[in-house]
């Protein structure tokens, strides 16, 4: 009777553990790369509008452009502790087409830079706000799910305001 119950209470505990989900689901190769485009996309917005907020010569751009540097500064600290726990290393600084971009914006001056520099986020924030939508769909963990979905807010907004902002220079 005894090694009946043990047997039982082993077979029971087994099934359980089978039903629990794993507390933290290793991410996939789609995570990591998700999460790396996104760190760069940070990058690049906050260095794009580092230079708009000295060179932005329009208000609101300025004001548009100190809202993107503080936003993907917290962006990129909200996704920090998931690229720590993958072992991926963060960019520290744009990458060769923003750095072109920037390029082309400190040869520009005035309303020039202003349209310049807006039609870059419109742009740069529409194609963030389709990968954060993709992979919100798609990734299974679930801690990172709750990440990208409050980042794909954020970048929405952003796009938004970008597209409101462009169409009044």
């Amino acid at each position: 009777m005894k090694n009946t119950t043990q047997w039982i209470c082993c077979a029971t505990l087994g099934l359980a553990a089978t039903l629990i989900p794993a507390k933290a689901k290793a991410a996939t190769d789609d995570d990591k790369k998700f999460l790396a485009t996104a760190a760069q996309s940070d990058q690049n917005e906050i260095a794009l509008s580092q230079l708009a907020d000295q060179k932005g010569t329009n208000p609101a751009v300025k004001a548009f452009a100190g809202k993107m540097v503080k936003e993907h500064t917290n962006m990129t600290e909200s996704m920090k502790p998931f690229a720590d726990s993958w072992g991926l290393t963060p960019p520290s600084g744009p990458d060769a087409d923003h750095q072109k971009e920037l390029d082309k914006l400190n040869g520009l001056s005035g309303n020039d830079f202003d349209k310049e520099y807006m039609s870059q986020m419109v742009t740069d924030h529409s194609k963030a706000l389709s990968a954060f939508t993709s992979e919100a769909k798609d990734t299974k963990d679930v801690k990172f799910r709750a990440a990208v979905i409050k980042g794909k807010t954020a970048v929405a907004a952003h796009k938004n305001m970008a597209y409101d902002l462009k169409k009044k220079l």
